[in-house]
């Protein structure tokens, strides 16, 4: 059978697809976009609702394929983050996507509406989005887009990670039972699969993964000029101020730093607490970890790091910086010992008066491992904060208003949540983005049927054309009256 009967098979199985492949599926995607116009909202409403069933009745073997993929994953987690937080966004787009479609009203310019004219905006599918998903919540972060992607009427093609074979191969097959190809595909392999999806001439593309690969991706996207949204991560800092509940504050952030074992891109990345309540921070550390996980080398509710590459880089963060001069103190309530494992579990990890020429300090962690810098006075954290690359999320504990407004009005993060870490991204009516090195555009919510729609503007000329004919040759004296009238301050 050639390559192009392959494509329309409809058993096909895209993930034997080779670059060539995979520019033919995007023509054939192209084309029935084009001879089906704009899907109606009972269309995309039906779409959502194929993706929600997947979800509902694939979660057995989504948690065992992500508990595969990691050596070990907590299903409860799993049911969590990326069965029920994907069914959430859908949900929602679904709610809300005949709303979403309206035509928007806008104002003609004066006097021109009083004469008749109009003045729109038609939110209109772009055509085909590419999506390259990332490893660490690989069907949270497939579906979670599809949310916006389907409602403004989109086909797509989508490259999973690598790093986690069997959910990508477990998303091909459950998209293969509920929608053609020309719908909705899935592309597995490896690098090089990846690096000519990222080439292809798609209509939007959005990346979720590391800064530097994202730069990669932009590059490649701008041989077609490809519009792209870039959901990427860095360093997300926590702020404990003096009026912050030492106890709530520390659950929530061991709660934020353990979930996954840190392998989240909103994770917190470095804690900033008072000089003077340092060890009330790590005896919270401490007793909230033990509260949560009593043990953790054969605990079902704890991930372990997703492989060996990435446990080496994070033990060589802690050798690192202990050598040059922090203070590590792992917290393992159980005293387990880690060197004989079957998987790839970290204790969670505090790494106490860090210097910024250590690694720890540099990278994105990923991990399980939690810097702690110690401060007098706010305006050294907002100045450490702004002398380094903008991050991805923010988070402030304390009940200081004048000072969380100072920190809100004097820093730039992708996004921000008081009181807690990382809950951000689960508000679907808001934007979630990086700005910077930690991401380009947003989505969720109203948010995502924008970005991956076209705002189109349509005006209406008004039947009595006055003013266009003042505005056209021969020029006189009444139109120079008239630009007299509005030229001026």
């Amino acid at each position: 059978m050639s390559l192009a009967e392959n494509l329309n098979s409809p058993n096909v199985n895209v993930a034997s697809a080779s670059p060539e492949g995979m520019q033919m599926l995007l023509a054939r995607q192209k084309a029935a976009f084009l001879r089906d116009g704009p899907p109606s909202a009972e269309k995309r409403i039906e779409a959502l609702d194929r993706c929600i069933g997947l979800l509902v009745d694939h979660k057995q073997e989504i948690m065992d394929a992500l508990a595969s993929d990691f050596g070990h994953r907590s299903k409860d987690q799993t049911l969590l983050t990326d069965v029920f937080g994907s069914i959430e966004p859908l949900k929602y787009a679904k709610a809300n996507v005949r709303k979403w479609m309206r035509i928007e009203k806008r104002k003609p310019a004066f006097p021109l509406g009083f004469m008749g004219a109009r003045a729109e905006v038609h939110y209109v599918p772009k055509g085909v989005v590419g999506v390259i998903s990332p490893w660490n919540f690989p069907i949270n972060l497939t579906f979670s887009p599809l949310a916006g992607i389907l409602a403004s009427g989109n086909r797509v093609m989508i490259k999973p990670s690598e790093y986690t074979p069997a959910s990508g191969e477990l998303m091909a097959r459950m998209f293969r039972t509920a929608f053609d190809e020309t719908e909705i595909a899935v592309i597995t392999g490896g690098p090089a699969i990846g690096e000519a999806f990222s080439r292809l001439a798609f209509d939007h593309l959005i990346f979720t993964g590391s800064t530097a690969i994202g730069h990669h991706v932009m590059r490649a996207a701008a041989e077609h000029l490809v519009p792209v949204t870039l959901e990427l991560g860095g360093k997300s800092p926590v702020i404990l101020s003096n009026t912050a509940s030492m106890s709530d504050a520390t659950t929530k952030i061991m709660a934020g730093k353990m979930m996954n074992a840190g392998q989240i891109c909103l994770a917190p990345d470095y804690v900033f607490v008072p000089e003077a309540r340092l060890e009330g921070f790590v005896s919270g550390a401490q007793a909230a970890v033990k509260a949560m996980y009593p043990t953790l080398k054969d605990n079902p509710d704890y991930t372990s790091v997703i492989n060996q590459r990435h446990y080496d880089r994070l033990n060589a963060y802690i050798e690192d910086a202990r050598q040059k001069g922090a203070k590590i103190i792992e917290i393992n309530p159980a005293k387990e010992n880690f060197s004989q494992q079957p998987h790839y579990k970290i204790p969670p990890t505090l790494v106490l008066d860090p210097s910024d020429d250590m690694k720890i300090m540099q990278d994105e962690i990923f991990g399980p491992l939690l810097p702690v810098k110690t401060y007098r006075q706010i305006d050294e954290v907002i100045g450490y904060i702004n002398d380094h690359p903008r991050p991805l999320g923010l988070y402030y504990f304390g009940q200081d208003s004048t000072e969380q407004d100072r920190v809100l009005s004097r820093t730039t993060a992708g996004g921000v949540t008081i009181n807690d870490v990382i809950m951000h991204v689960s508000m679907e009516d808001l934007p979630f983005g990086g700005v910077g090195p930690s991401g380009m555009g947003a989505y969720h919510g109203i948010d995502g049927f924008r970005t991956f729609s076209h705002a189109k503007a349509v005006y209406s000329q008004a039947k009595l054309d006055v003013v266009g004919k003042m505005m056209r040759p021969p020029y006189g004296d009444a139109f120079r009256k008239m630009l007299g009238g509005r030229v001026k301050r």
